[in-house]
């Protein structure tokens, strides 16, 4: 059974729709037959790789946002984050391009640590402060992973995987991905947005107990997602 995940490390509901999808997952006694397939998607890739805006600022100057009103929005979303055991720091969050990040995650992909690595680029950008387009720390995350220095430098410096990011990207477009997190379930089910648990679980277990079924899209109404204009609450 594969799963899809379209995703892109500044989007705070993909990283709560992980959470989430793993909390459900854990829990059924096929999780070891399941593949994990993290997929590459960019919010904002106007965005300059070489420099960072913090949190408000981006708010404010990208999505013309006010800071009361980020402030109410990002304090829904760390409370949402509290839940499924993350904690955010918009504080100290910097906004980058995230491209730099998805050539590291194609890397670790190669050695079956992908999960590992959305993970650690997640913690990095929204709990550490850590600027994840930074050759340094995605260098760092990778030896970490048990990634060598040499391989992700080169991963780096090269972009032996843009081919790869690119053909996400236009995945995406192809099945008309509405933001980010998207699950795509063994090719029957779409499911959009930081759904709860409970969902997850269902749509895992009717997805395994299925042959035939094609769904565009499952949720329970609430779009917990990101796309290009924003982050929806």
């Amino acid at each position: 059974m594969k799963i899809e995940i379209w995703s892109d490390v500044m989007c705070p509901f993909c990283y709560i729709g992980k959470k989430n999808f793993e909390k459900a997952l854990e829990h059924l006694p096929f999780r070891d037959e399941v593949e994990v397939e993290w997929k590459s998607y960019q919010l904002d890739p106007s965005l300059d790789p070489d420099q960072t805006i913090n949190t408000f600022a981006y708010f404010r100057e990208k999505k013309g946002i006010v800071e009361a009103q980020a402030d109410g929005m990002l304090n829904q979303v760390t409370d949402m984050g509290k839940n499924a055991g993350i904690d955010f720091r918009f504080d100290t969050t910097l906004i980058t391009n995230t491209y730099p990040a998805h050539r590291i995650l194609h890397l670790s992909k190669k050695y079956g640590k992908s999960g590992e690595m959305e993970e650690a680029l997640f913690r990095a950008h929204f709990t550490d402060g850590k600027n994840v387009a930074d050759p340094q720390v995605l260098v760092s995350l990778a030896k970490a992973a048990g990634i060598s220095e040499n391989e992700a430098v080169q991963a780096l410096d090269t972009g032996r995987f843009d081919d790869d990011i690119q053909k996400d990207i236009a995945a995406a477009q192809h099945y008309g991905v509405p933001g980010v997190p998207f699950f795509i379930l063994n090719g029957k089910y779409a499911i959009s947005g930081a759904q709860p648990a409970d969902l997850f679980a269902d749509a895992l277990l009717q997805t395994y107990g299925e042959t035939v079924s094609v769904i565009r899209k499952q949720d329970d109404g609430s779009n917990l997602s990101c796309d290009d204009r924003g982050c929806s609450i």
